[in-house]
């Protein structure tokens, strides 16, 4: 394929993509941020490989945009080697939710192609067991529905798929999109 026709392609798909998201799991997160915003509860925000860049972008942009507080458990560097080194990398977000007392106030939002299962990204599984353990929400862009994050988050989207070998990309395109769309929102609200 020449360079021409996969630009082509890739903004097709994106375009298709973006008309095939539940416009209904867009507005459950919004809720649920709103309310967080509310209660005066924070978001943490969490996520490995491109899904720690979007953790991490989206921490900025929720705190200066939507004047909620967040964190990215992944920004801590210092503190997360010191975890996995020490703990375990399966441990390494519950255990930074326990230290900064995460409660029923809060949210878990999580950017993550397959969602966290008992063999892949248990760390994911283990925040989301966690997250339900203190009654907090949890919101998710992922890109399978068969993860964890799909299974249990009370509001998920999950990007829908075009082509099986490029959802990796994909997915993340949409951690960010759905970052922007939701602060821009909440700024409005």
């Amino acid at each position: 394929m020449d360079k021409h026709n996969f630009i082509d392609l890739y903004l097709k798909r994106s375009a298709q993509i973006a008309e095939s998201c539940s416009r209904e799991n867009l507005e459950k997160m919004a809720d649920v941020l709103l309310i967080t915003r509310e209660s005066q509860g924070r978001v943490f925000f969490l996520g490995i490989g491109g899904g720690a860049a979007s953790a991490s972008h989206a921490t900025n942009d929720f705190n200066k945009i939507a004047n909620i507080s967040t964190f990215c458990l992944t920004d801590n560097v210092a503190l997360f080697s010191a975890l996995a080194n020490d703990e375990g990398w399966d441990s390494v977000f519950k255990r930074q939710l326990e230290m900064h007392h995460f409660t029923a106030k809060d949210c878990l939002f999580i950017f993550s192609v397959g969602g966290g299962t008992q063999t892949v990204s248990k760390n994911l599984v283990q925040a989301i067991e966690y997250a339900k353990v203190v009654g907090a929400k949890i919101l998710g862009v992922v890109g399978r529905n068969t993860g964890v994050t799909a299974q249990m988050a009370d509001a998920c989207l999950v990007v829908p798929t075009v082509e099986e070998s490029m959802i990796t990309p994909y997915t993340e395109d949409f951690q960010l999109l759905v970052n922007h769309l939701l602060v821009n929102l909440l700024k409005q609200l």
